[in-house]
């Protein structure tokens, strides 16, 4: 039996959230910012960009851990492309930070050209948790690349929890609205929920921080706890022994393999937990990989999506989906 007032000090600092949460919504308003007036935020990059060999690993692999990236193959030669362009362009503003679009120049970059297996231009590929993905090529009607654009965002969200970072209306060009001020405060109610969590009772502690997320669905603090407690209320009644000999015998066994990981992450053995998901993704199918996808995907929120942890294996989970 797991004691039940065991700790999560080993994955996480429930008291820097609340710092991280602000930092973040800072971060959005520096990006809303920069979509409104085309310029890039302090230490971010734009919306739309051009991308060469050089600076490939960072402007591309590195950001779609966090955001889907869309790249468009283009040359000045190509009057196709001069159609293509501006219409994704208008798109990466429209769309607000659910994508950003990287224009790469096959004149210039020979070597992506060739590595991505362009066959003619315009092409327009993807790149999410650094796997590329092919989109579509020539210029399609706006209609067909908005319905490609949305799979993607999806895709993007469902399979690996990376859903960028959306601006507000004023950003995307449209007139501001007033935002709605928050019902809290929460401050007293997200002290009693973590007391709650850290002294072992898991169901008031759930049911506290679903009380916060559902006045205020965002609230960083109230999300990563509501992930513990649930964790933890999982874990609270399983045999260490046992499951980790079951998971053993049987590495074949999603939901063992799964109970496995859980116990992984109560023990802070974050890329134990994170591999042990990934690995059973790759080897199962059906229902069964599902299951330990959407387990992964919680595990990343135990964490944090800003962990370089949780990017790692963003990425190892891609490889095994593509």
């Amino acid at each position: 039996m797991q004691p039940r007032n065991m700790s999560m000090s080993g994955v996480v600092d429930l008291a820097a959230v609340k710092a991280a949460g602000e930092a973040k919504q800072k971060a959005e308003q520096a990006r809303a910012e920069a979509a409104r007036t085309g310029q890039a935020p302090a230490g971010g990059a734009r919306l739309v960009f051009d991308v060469d060999e050089a600076g490939f690993q960072q402007d591309v692999l590195q950001r779609s851990t966090e955001v889907p990236v869309v790249i468009d193959f283009w040359a000045e030669w190509c009057e196709p492309c001069k159609q293509l362009g501006p219409l994704l362009e208008r798109l990466a503003t429209e769309y607000a930070g659910k994508f950003v679009l990287a224009k790469i120049d096959v004149d210039a970059n020979q070597m992506l050209f060739q590595q991505f297996g362009v066959q003619g231009i315009p092409a327009v590929f993807a790149v999410v948790a650094g796997q590329p993905i092919p989109l579509f090529q020539g210029a399609a009607p706006e209609a067909q690349i908005r319905q490609v654009l949305d799979q993607l965002v999806q895709a993007a969200e469902q399979q690996f929890g990376i859903v960028g970072a959306p601006v507000d209306a004023q950003a995307a060009g449209e007139p501001a609205a007033e935002k709605p001020v928050p019902a809290g405060p929460y401050d007293a109610l997200l002290e009693a929920a973590s007391q709650a969590l850290d002294s072992g009772d898991l169901g008031g502690a759930v049911q506290a921080y679903k009380n916060v997320l559902a006045d205020d669905p965002a609230n960083p603090e109230a999300k990563l706890g509501l992930a513990q407690a649930e964790l933890l209320r999982r874990v609270e009644d399983l045999d260490p022994q046992a499951v980790r000999k079951e998971a053993a015998d049987n590495p074949a066994d999603a939901a063992a393999q799964i109970r496995a990981a859980d116990l992984d992450l109560v023990g802070g053995h974050v890329e134990d937990a994170f591999g042990r998901l990934v690995d059973t993704v790759k080897r199962t199918a059906g229902d069964d990989r599902e299951a330990a996808r959407v387990r992964l995907l919680e595990l990343f929120e135990v964490v944090g999506t800003e962990d370089p942890r949780v990017t790692a294996a963003r990425t190892a989970l891609a490889r095994v989906l593509f």
